[in-house]
């Protein structure tokens, strides 16, 4: 039996904690998901991420945070229409320097198993300066430069319109980039109900879902990208 065409057109959106497929370019990600199959790779169960009264809750376990965080990833992705989430084992918060070469390795081996002809990550300044994010993005470009059936890296990113709408709450949050220098604008009006759903799948971090929300009101539904292509 010869393959669908679906079949032969596979996406992989690689991210560092659950939650980030959903505040990120998951309108994208439910588009594709229609005629491609799409997997998620999560570095990490996103342990540190809950708020103090859900940490209490969650008796302070990390375990139990990132079993948490894990069920709203898999909540998300099956709303998205994503065929698999993929956890590469890797603690939240602790990606390094000294775990570059192991993380690339770990991404490289699950890519080779699913041959996927386009990436999708966060741009190299990791969208809000979280080094988690960036060292994924930092990874994912190593790797996407290593394998030869990978053709298309796509890197979410904000717009500068929209940068300057988010108050600072890292240390440094970089800027957003001009119209000049995105490559992609996605319309993604037609699955913005499909977007809210999969945010709302986050519930432990809802407080964040609710104020990502309230930015995206201000301006038109769409998602940006920058793109490399081999």
């Amino acid at each position: 039996m010869m393959p669908s065409k679906k079949q032969n057109r596979v996406v992989v959106a690689i991210f560092a904690h659950p939650d980030d497929e959903a505040f990120g370019p998951s309108g994208t990600i439910a588009k594709l998901a229609k005629n491609h199959n799409v997997y998620v790779l999560c570095a990490t169960r996103g342990e540190a991420g809950l708020p103090a009264e859900a940490q209490a809750k969650a008796d302070g376990n990390l375990k139990n945070i990132g079993k948490v965080r894990e069920k709203e990833l898999r909540c998300s992705a099956q709303i998205l229409g994503v065929k698999k989430v993929y956890f590469l084992g890797f603690v939240d918060g602790t990606l390094s320097n000294a775990l570059y070469h192991l993380l690339a390795a770990r991404i490289k081996q699950k890519l080779k198993l699913l041959k996927p002809q386009t990436i999708i990550t966060f741009e190299p300044r990791g969208i809000s300066g979280h080094i988690d994010h960036i060292t994924v993005s930092l990874a994912t470009t190593y790797v996407f430069y290593h394998l030869p059936f990978v053709k298309k890296l796509l890197y979410f990113c904000i717009s500068e319109e929209e940068r300057k709408s988010v108050k600072d709450y890292f240390i440094y949050f970089p800027p957003g980039y001009p119209k000049s220098q995105i490559d992609q604008v996605v319309d993604v009006a037609d699955v913005w109900e499909t977007k809210i759903q999969a945010m709302m799948c986050h519930k432990s971090q809802i407080t964040d879902a609710r104020r990502v929300l309230k930015i995206r009101q201000k301006f038109p539904k769409v998602e940006h990208f920058l793109e490399l292509a081999k």
